[in-house]
């Protein structure tokens, strides 16, 4: 019973990542700053570490990968390491899955290469404005 409950969660999760593909097809960013989805660049002006991404998101969705490399460099990375995780959780419903004990360093490095690409482009002056 608990194998077919985590199948559901799983085929529910890949509905919804479809769903947001496909609401981010559609959906045309504000550049307006002012009316911005990040509470730090919206309230402080300026740009979080994970400023851009979904505007980097909505244009991979779109196909537009120059633009979504400029909004953020590291979309399509996470775009991958969404999906080959969506994936991974997939297999491990038939057969069991070696240990998970590095789910832990890849997230701190994956925050680490957000940070240090956040200071690097806040140093540049090339963050999304």
């Amino acid at each position: 019973m608990e194998n077919r409950r985590s199948a559901w969660t799983w085929a529910l999760a890949g509905l919804a990542g479809l769903a947001a593909l496909a609401l981010l097809h559609v959906w045309i960013p504000d550049p307006d700053p002012a009316r911005a989805l990040c509470p730090s660049r919206r309230f402080l002006g300026i740009p979080c570490p994970g400023c851009g991404l979904t505007r980097a998101f909505a244009h991979l969705a779109k196909g537009e990968w120059s633009a979504a490399l400029i909004a953020h460099p590291l979309a399509p990375v996470l775009a991958v390491e969404a999906f080959a995780g969506w994936l991974v959780w997939g297999t491990g419903l038939r057969r069991p899955l070696p240990r998970w004990d590095w789910i832990g360093p890849v997230t701190i490095g994956n925050l680490a290469v957000l940070c240090a690409l956040w200071l690097g482009r806040l140093a540049t002056g090339t963050l999304p404005w």
